[in-house]
């Protein structure tokens, strides 16, 4: 594996306690193994209620896209690794290393569990601090990056994910990335994602994607993105 993209991997692992090897002590948001179920990874809690970001999302629309789709990746994901080496692997490592559908669905419980952070009920405003500076150096100012960043979610052609993500000297850029593609192996660090597949704004926007990434807007978790950002390693 290249320097960068361990690098890449070891920002990702310390960013926010979000994702643990199995059977490692863990705090709120990890994944963790299910002894119980003999599972390798199991699905993190929500950092909020099911209808707690409404009227944003409802909570129907969570309870689908939460509980139907995002555990349906882990069940997946479960099966695929069941007495395989992979199943003690941090997720990080299977994105990294693996393509087809182990890839796949490794990195769609990575990336829905790091969706989930980066949206908070009382969240919006602006990025401040060393992650605003480094929007200011990258993009001009607040305003351009929020403009593109729109633009670029609106225009993702299918289904993908519109990443913010980090280099190893901390420069920013927005990838967006189609299917459960990830900011890990293209050797940069996520530091802000929403989702764009239609099964995430559906119930409640139909296929007014456009609506759905400017309601987005007013509700990033800012302090949870300004922490992925701090966490970003220089070279």
């Amino acid at each position: 594996m290249e320097r960068r993209q361990m690098l890449t991997i070891t920002a990702a692992v310390g960013l926010h306690a979000l994702w643990a090897r199995p059977n490692e002590g863990h705090a709120q948001g990890q994944y963790a193994a299910s002894e119980q179920r003999g599972a390798a990874f199991e699905q993190a809690k929500l950092p909020y209620g099911l209808g707690d970001l409404a009227p944003f999302l409802s909570e129907e629309q969570m309870s689908y896209h939460y509980g139907k789709h995002h555990a349906a990746y882990f069940k997946k994901l479960n099966e695929l690794v069941l007495g395989k080496p992979e199943a003690q692997w941090r997720l990080e490592e299977i994105i990294a290393k693996s393509d087809g559908p182990l890839f796949n669905n490794a990195a769609q419980t990575w990336n829905h569990t790091f969706f989930w952070n980066c949206m908070a009920p009382n969240g919006g405003g602006k990025a401040d601090g060393k992650l605003g500076n480094a929007i200011e150096r990258c993009f001009g100012d607040y305003g351009t990056f929020e403009t593109q960043f729109k633009t670029e979610a609106a225009k993702l052609f299918g289904s993908g994910w519109l990443w913010l993500a980090a280099d190893a000297q901390g420069s920013l850029t927005l990838l967006p990335l189609a299917n459960a593609g990830n900011p890990i192996t293209h050797g940069k660090t996520p530091i802000l994602t929403i989702d764009v597949w239609e099964h995430a704004y559906y119930v409640d926007y139909r296929n007014n994607r456009a609506q759905f990434i400017e309601e987005f807007m007013k509700r990033i978790n800012w302090p949870f993105v300004q922490q992925c950002y701090e966490n970003t390693e220089p070279a």
